[in-house]
């Protein structure tokens, strides 16, 4: 009998929930759900709404050939999501929008009409009904008052696209993001009042025009604007619709300082506090702000040379902030990410977590504000933590196998919510009490999984533990090993991956180590440094050791074994390729090659041109061990993945066919290409031609099974 793990078809079939957003009661969550489009070439995602209480299931409120991403709630519960569907009042093809969906029952209706569309719900206020929102702007349209920005930018957005104009001019670094060119426009952050939405019974022309289509009764933003400042008059742009509340910027000019905006409103919506970036060289260092709604005035709360300010999180009564600070990292070693609290206004600044070796990826205030809830790696999971602000102990409230994120909380009903996951879940909403962590429904329902798993661990030279995953699959074995390294490198094996899911090979009878070297996080800063500036050192040390303890089980066979990684783990799998002819197979997928190369090269140059002095990089090199390499690699890129260039596979590829072809330019190697997929290979097609093409590659060399090349690379 087939199951989703041994068929890929059913696999990239499986819904997937992938966000979470808790109403102001704490009755009921939404959840955003991936399925597979009908032509099954990419995901769509829907919105369903699920009871805290845990008594009941989960409903579907959503369903558009567009989908919907970004949902927050109001403080009314009307639920908003951001959807590029059809809205029979606009323009045909018109960008994705912000949408509400009322809790008193009816259809969604759209709540913008942005040029370049909405990105996201940012914010929005517990006691009015004021939200903060990301759109992109040209940067011409946005450069005056800023209450005119919307229809100027529409008016340029239609005579590039009438001119068929796509150049964009740089004034700063980065050009690029992960798998995307950055501009000609830029992030903005905008304030819309929803009280100015009109009930539909009252949806008629403003006073004073004769079809709505004048807006010289409106008092500000869109309707102030001088259109044919931007050419609108020739260009015959509409103008912002009456109907709708009124966008305004609260961030002119903002260049690429709101690429990672976070934040959040005060509860009267008068208030925006957020991480921006201040430019420096290249890149910029990460701040807190806060911007006055009304006015659009900043104040710098937080800016220092060489640190990051990030995170911030707003206290539910809107009197205090907590955030990350973290001292930039140098080739010296990385540094600890402190957590700290202060009054709105700046004032009581101080660390609290003093004696917490961790690093957290979220924050948010308990329901008391006397504490922050934070989530952060943690020996191979990812637990839960409360952080008193008087600077008490911080407290572990889950103790468990899972990684939990997406923490939401409820300050009216005290309720806590989250998403949790591990190698044997995809991620799944559950509730947590102070007695215990209670499921709760999911439109998703959790696979049976082909295999279990065991923690294991070993001592390094040094005296460290090192530990990870084993996942194994059915039967007594022994089983065949394949060693797979996780990316990052500051990362855990600790939490499902739709895209590296071990799972997949325990079906085809593989036993599966995940280890966390040095590098990864969850152990302490000492771990993290005793890898920084010398991936080839510790970490791959720590991966040799690992793996022979985890041969010497009677359960595994040590003579079929295999390696393989993406991203650091495909630098690592290079790094292995190159000193150790031990596996008899290596994957490497979006791997660094040649590290100087990569630092100049990368969407991030400056990050990691400053993590390595010119000897490290030197010494860490794969490629100058490219001679060595005995085991067959396949060699797997997108062409779109601009945090490791296509370069870095290319010279990969060519140094290989340099030093290993044949006189006939045969080789045992192979490379997969994707012209059009990024760092992860995100379509579903592609995701089934790589496992396809991975587990032929392995079958040939680790199990002995005749080469079988995938139908569809032709």
């Amino acid at each position: 009998m087939t199951t989703p793990f041994s068929d890929l078809d059913q696999f990239i079939a499986l819904p997937r929930v992938d966000g979470i957003a808790l109403s102001p009661d704490g009755a009921h969550v939404a959840l955003t759900v991936s399925l597979l489009d009908p032509d099954r070439t990419a995901y769509r995602r829907a919105v369903w709404t699920v009871p805290t209480s845990g008594d009941a299931g989960a409903r579907r409120l959503t369903r558009s050939a567009k989908g919907e991403a970004g949902i927050a709630f109001t403080r009314s519960g009307d639920l908003l999501f951001v959807s590029g569907r059809p809205d029979a009042d606009a323009p045909e093809g018109e960008a994705a929008q912000l949408w509400l969906l009322p809790a008193a029952g009816g259809e969604a209706r759209p709540v913008t009409r942005l040029p370049g569309g909405a990105g996201g719900v940012l914010a929005t206020a517990s006691a009015s009904d004021v939200v903060a929102l990301t759109a992109d702007l040209l940067p011409t349209a946005a450069a005056g008052d800023r209450d005119g920005a919307v229809m100027r930018d529409a008016a340029l957005r239609k005579r590039r696209t009438d001119k068929k104009v796509h150049a964009i001019l740089h004034e700063t670094y980065p050009v690029r993001y992960w798998d995307h060119d950055l501009g000609p426009d830029e992030t903005h952050v905008l304030g819309l009042d929803l009280a100015q939405l009109r009930d539909d019974a009252l949806d008629v022309p403003p006073a004073g025009t004769a079809d709505g289509s004048d807006n010289a009764d409106r008092s500000d933003a869109a309707g102030a604007a001088d259109a044919g400042a931007a050419g609108a008059t020739d260009d015959a742009v509409q103008p912002y619709p009456a109907a709708l509340p009124t966008p305004v910027d609260l961030t002119p000019s903002p260049g690429r300082s709101l690429d990672h905006v976070s934040g959040g409103l005060t509860p009267d919506g008068r208030t925006l506090v957020v991480q921006v970036g201040i430019p420096e060289a290249r890149g910029a260092r990460a701040a807190v702000v806060a911007i006055d709604v009304a006015t659009g005035t900043r104040t710098v709360l937080f800016a220092d040379q060489g640190i990051d300010h990030e995170m911030p999180s707003l206290s539910h009564d809107g009197t205090r902030i907590a955030w990350v600070r973290t001292v930039k990292s140098t080739p010296a070693g990385a540094q600890p990410q402190e957590v700290w609290t202060a009054e709105l206004d700046g004032s009581d600044a101080r660390r609290i977590a003093t004696d917490w070796d961790r690093w957290p990826s979220e924050l948010v205030f308990a329901p008391d504000d006397q504490a922050v809830l934070a989530t952060a790696d943690q020996d191979g999971r990812a637990p839960v933590f409360r952080i008193p602000l008087d600077g008490g102990a911080v407290e572990q409230l889950t103790d468990d196998d899972w990684a939990y994120s997406n923490l939401r909380v409820s300050a009216a009903t005290g309720v806590v919510v989250a998403l949790r996951a591990s190698w044997a879940a995809p991620l799944h909403p559950v509730r947590i009490d102070a007695d215990g962590v209670t499921p709760l429904a999911t439109p998703a329902p959790l696979p049976a999984v082909p295999g279990r798993l065991e923690d294991v661990e070993t001592t390094a030279e040094d005296g460290t533990r090192v530990r990870g995953w084993l996942v194994l699959p059915e039967g007594d074995g022994p089983h065949p090993l394949l060693l797979w390294i996780h990316g990052g490198p500051l990362n855990s094996w600790n939490q499902w991956s739709w895209r590296w899911t071990p799972m997949l090979a325990a079906a085809q009878g593989y036993a599966v180590l995940l280890p966390d070297p040095a590098l990864s996080t969850g152990y302490g800063l000492d771990f993290v440094n005793r890898g920084w500036n010398a991936w080839g050192q510790a970490p791959y040390t720590d991966l040799m050791a690992i793996t022979d303890a985890v041969e010497a089980r009677t359960d595994i066979d040590e003579t079929r074994t295999a390696a393989m990684g993406g991203s650091f783990g495909g630098y690592m799998a290079n790094w292995v390729a190159g000193h150790t002819d031990r596996f008899r197979a290596i994957v490497t997928h979006a791997s660094l090659w040649a590290l100087e190369q990569f630092a100049g090269t990368t969407d991030a140059s400056e990050y990691w041109q400053s993590i390595f002095d010119a000897s490290g990089m030197r010494e860490n090199d794969p490629h100058r061990f490219v001679a060595d390499i005995v085991s067959p690699m396949l060699v797997i890129h997108g062409d779109h993945d601009y945090r490791v260039p296509i370069g870095e596979g290319l010279r990969l590829w060519s140094e290989l066919a340099e030093h290993h072809a044949a006189e006939d330019g045969s080789m045992p190697h192979r490379f997969l290409y994707f012209p059009d997929e990024n760092h992860w290979v995100l379509q579903p097609q592609h995701a089934v031609i790589w496992y396809q093409t991975v587990f032929a590659f392995l079958g040939q060399h680790v199990l002995g099974a005749e080469w079988e090349r995938p139908e569809l690379l032709g």
